[in-house]
């Protein structure tokens, strides 16, 4: 029975009841059909406090709901509040989520392709608008009260994570800071430095998911539950979670039948045998096919699903295994649903363009329930895909990982077909971060009890290390920043270079760096204190013990350099010998496999060092082909020659000579023996010592006999210490270089760039110059680049489809960056153009090389990538999309991304290029370009 209230609990209670129903929070609550949790009712009452956060939750907890608060407190306040996000999939649809609860007039929306009602005191935009708005000190930044950054661990991301770090540093102090994160194992450390730039930061983390996620494996006809659950002894309700031993049981049964090549020799009848016995047992264990999967999620009433394939042709395989296997989804009632959303979406697409976009096949794969999802898709198309999925009209998609990075839709199950990816340089196992994040998606908060996350079973799968995947939450968010060209200039043009330094050491990657410094700042002080200790051990009382065992270490590195040199000198010979060998000579080779008599048939002359006659080229040196005495014909190596050898006879080889045939070596074999069989091998005599004649030896060695401490009865023991002492020694010294070398590395590297930029006259000092301000206007990886190219007018007097034929080297990457395929551009004026384009990057990278600016460190102009000139070009010309698509033989999607990327580089070159009053025809063409870019596919395409 409930306790009664005394009155003043009665009357404390009333206090804050009131207190809450006056607070902001109150009316907001109202706003939604569910109750916050509680992590959500405290990170929006931190807020209220004046404080800022960051909420750090599993995907589909509804963390967006205190970015909404923010918005909802800007109106209330009468401010401003931008809500940036790192995609503009994502800027579309929180869009489109905020207009439905504020209305049209107070919601705007700023990406690269759009900007509508950009004034409003609700802005949704790409993070990096928001950046540029920061740089040029933007009128609309006047009254912002808030800033939502959703997604903010993105800040990871290697290519683009740096300017989520600008934008926190950069931002007024007035300005509340609402950061959003996935479940990071770091959460703390983020917090701790947000604390440090933006003042007052509480951190609220959530793990518990609001959907439970149950974990699977599907093999053959059954789907296995991952973990066996037992209550623990304690009686307290929580659970021990182990591996279902049914899969273990099954991982050791296929190990047992793994094929073993050497089974070959055992005979047909036993083979036969193993084929049957895999027949049978494959009749419990296989990796089902994708329509199977779907099947059985569809018959446990599973679905809607979302497969994970890291492949865009596997995600376009896979629904055409689908239909080609009959799965159909949706009743008619639905098909006919599919249809008309689908018809009233693509209404404005060119009917001569459906075909070549695949749309009837899309739309054949829709109307069954089935679709595909990925970066290669038209934006259109994945954004009907997307709708559709969210209403339950198509209910199995196939999508690569980029899904994951926080479009909504949740779905009820997600499939893992394999736990590796290709990262850009090798196929690698998926980390714990990268799984937690796929399968966050499953489980529709209000939707389902439960959601499921599904692996298929592969050959060789490790139960354990799957159970490993599941049960880790260890995703740390790793800072990616580091400062551009862009970055220095804007930042000495606003605060000097003094201050800018300032502000870089403040950033979370320097954050993080210092941080690690005190872990081994700790290590440095055991070793010193160890060092004391080995400095007492090694104590002499007749002498200075740390001389004597300096004299010892330089007489054995003596003798140690002099026994390599003579090694080295000795190889050298050893080549040299093998380079004066010539067909027909007779030697012993003296070590080795093929020690023994041998007739050279051809010397292996390394590239470029043919002596007088035709020889194999082998690049690593002389590679001898002999027949040996025992009638094997054999290549040698260096190896087998640690000596010199010359040759002891010589005979000639007969022209019908051929060494595949054992009649041919077995012949001339006989005569080998018969011509040298009886000549012994000379011994080959080494030289005197090198260390026996060297002076700096005998004067080490007279000195060492001359210490004091040499007459020590200890002198071992000490010695022993010394050895030590010396060890730990260069251990602490490579630490302290280590320390060295994190301390102050960002703006270290920002001196280097203010180094190179005020040799190329685009920064003196405090002062910017005219270089300088152009370059500040230009965002891009290569924003050098394309400074230098309209320093130097490489553009002037090119057509509009010549320059953005040229600006698109400036933003595209091959996806395959070892294409070896030489790239087709255009001829005439845009081909000069291109060449100086790469001319030019030339220079700029052997010019951060003197300046050791490092492209693997993530600074840095790369080189120019010419595979999108004829693409761009003929777009531009007006051309087809059929003939463009099919002569660039690229997705419809990448080749939307990539003509809506070039077309924002040209709006910066037509900003930053001198104006047409001197003469210049850039900005002109620029804009030109940008309209002549912006047509049929690229411009009905909502998303880039």
């Amino acid at each position: 029975m409930t306790e009664e209230l005394s009155p003043a609990e009665r009357y404390a209670a009333a206090r804050i009841r009131a207190a809450e129903e006056a607070s902001a929070l109150a009316p907001f609550r109202e706003m939604y059909e569910f109750d916050l949790d509680p992590y959500q009712v405290e990170a929006c009452k931190a807020l209220e406090a004046g404080k800022g956060v960051l909420v750090a939750a599993p995907t589909g907890s509804g963390k967006t709901i205190v970015g909404e608060f923010a918005v909802h407190l800007a109106l209330a306040q009468g401010r401003k509040c931008f809500y940036t996000t790192p995609i503009k999939a994502l800027s579309n649809q929180k869009f489109a989520d905020l207009v439905k609860r504020y209305g049209a007039d107070k919601v705007g929306l700023l990406t690269g392709d759009n900007s509508v009602n950009g004034d409003a005191p609700v802005v949704v935009m790409t993070t990096e608008v928001l950046r540029n708005m920061l740089y040029a000190g933007s009128q609309a930044l006047r009254g912002l009260g808030y800033v939502v950054m959703d997604e903010v661990h993105y800040l990871s991301d290697r290519f683009r994570g740096a300017v989520w770090e600008e934008v926190i540093i950069h931002l007024p102090e007035s300005v509340t800071l609402v950061s959003l994160s996935a479940t990071v194992s770091n959460a703390e450390e983020f917090g701790d430095w947000l604390d440090t730039v933006r003042g007052d930061t509480d951190v609220i983390v959530s793990e518990e998911r609001p959907v439970p996620l149950w974990q699977h494996v599907m093999a053959g006809r059954r789907v296995y539950d991952l973990f066996e659950e037992e209550s623990d002894h304690g009686g307290r309700g929580s659970a021990r979670r182990e591996v279902n031993p049914d899969l273990l049981r099954m991982a050791r049964e296929e190990n047992s039948r793994t094929y073993n090549p050497k089974d070959r020799r055992r005979g047909k009848m036993v083979r036969e045998a193993d084929r049957e016995r895999e027949r049978r047992s494959r009749s419990r264990i296989w990796t089902p096919s994708r329509p199977e999967a779907i099947a059985r999620l569809d018959n446990d009433d599973l679905l809607p699903a979302i497969n994970f394939i890291f492949s865009r042709a596997g995600c376009e395989a896979a629904v055409q295994q689908c239909l080609y296997a009959g799965l159909r989804l949706n009743n008619e009632e639905a098909r006919l649903k599919v249809r008309g959303v689908v018809e009233e979406r693509t209404a404005s697409i060119p009917t001569e363009d459906l075909h070549v976009l695949g749309y009837y096949e899309w739309l054949e794969g829709l109307e069954r329930g089935i679709a595909a999802h990925h970066a290669g898709m038209l934006p259109t198309f994945k954004e009907v895909v997307e709708e559709l999925f969210v209403r339950g009209l198509v209910k199995a998609v196939f999508a690569t990982e980029t899904l994951a990075l926080g479009i909504n839709m949740p779905a009820r199950t997600v499939i893992l077909e394999k736990l590796v990816k290709w990262n850009g340089e090798q196929h690698a196992d998926i980390t714990p971060g990268e799984y937690t994040q796929l399968t966050g998606r499953a489980g529709r908060r209000g939707i389902d009890v439960e959601g499921h996350a599904v692996v298929l079973w592969q050959r060789g799968m490790d139960p354990v290390g799957l159970a490993g995947l599941a049960g880790t939450r260890t995703y740390p968010l790793r800072s990616s920043f580091r400062p551009s060209y862009n970055m220095a200039v804007n930042l000495v043009q606003m605060f000097g270079r003094r201050r800018s330094r300032e502000l870089l050491e403040t950033s979370f990657a320097q954050f993080q760096a210092d941080r690690s410094v005190v872990g081994i700042s700790k290590q440095v002080q055991r070793n010193e204190e160890g060092l004391e200790g080995y400095e007492q051990g090694m104590t002499c009382h007749l002498g200075d013990f740390a001389e004597y065992a300096r004299l010892r270490r330089d007489l054995k590195d003596r003798e140690t350099d002099l026994a390599k040199q003579g090694a080295a000198q000795r190889r050298a010979q050893a080549a040299g010998s093998l380079e004066r060998l010539k067909p027909g000579d007779i030697i012993h080779v003296p070590t080795g496999k093929f020690a023994g008599l041998a007739l050279v048939l051809d010397p292996g002359m390394p590239a470029g060092r043919v002596n007088g006659h035709r020889g194999q080229e082998y690049s690593e040196g002389p590679r001898p082909l002999v027949l040996t005495a025992e009638r094997q014909v054999k290549r040698l190596a260096a190896i087998d020659f640690p000596v010199p050898v010359e040759a002891i006879e010589r005979m000639r080889i007969p022209k019908t000579f051929n060494q595949r045939s054992p009649q041919s070596r077995r012949d001339l074999a006989s005569q080998l023996r018969a011509k040298a069989g009886h000549i012994a091998p000379d011994r080959h005599k080494r030289g005197r010592a090198a260390a026996a004649d060297d002076r700096e030896i005998a004067r080490l060695r007279a000195e060492l006999r001359a210490h004091p401490c040499h007459g020590c009865d200890e002198r071992e023991d000490h010695a022993r210490w010394a050895e030590r002492y010396h060890r730990l020694k260069r251990d602490t010294q490579q630490l302290e270089r280590r320390i060295e070398g994190r301390t102050n590395t960002i703006a270290r590297t920002f001196d280097r760039i203010h180094a190179l930029l005020t040799e190329l006259d685009y920064l003196r000092e405090d002062e910017v110059t005219e270089h300088g301000k152009r370059l500040a206007r230009l965002y891009g990886e290569l924003d050098l680049l394309a400074s230098e190219c309209l320093r130097e007018r490489v553009w002037e007097g090119l057509s509009p489809a010549e320059l953005a034929s040229c600006v698109s080297a400036l933003v595209f990457e091959a996806r395959q960056s070892d294409d070896a395929a030489v790239p087709k551009v255009p001829n005439g004026a845009a081909k000069v153009a291109l060449g100086e384009m790469v001319r030019i990057w030339g220079r700029l990278d052997a010019l951060e090389e003197e300046h050791r600016i490092n492209q693997a460190e993530g600074v840095g102009q790369r080189e120019p990538d010419l595979g999108f000139a004829w693409a761009a070009y003929q777009w531009a010309s007006d051309k087809g999309l059929d003939e463009v698509l099919r002569e660039a033989e690229m997705p419809a999607g990448d080749f939307v991304r990539w003509c809506k990327q070039v077309i924002d580089v040209l709006g910066q070159i037509a900003a930053a290029a001198p104006p047409s009053s001197t003469g210049s025809t850039v900005a002109k063409n620029a804009r030109k370009a940008v309209d002549s870019l912006l047509r049929g596919v690229v411009a009905y395409s909502s998303v880039g």
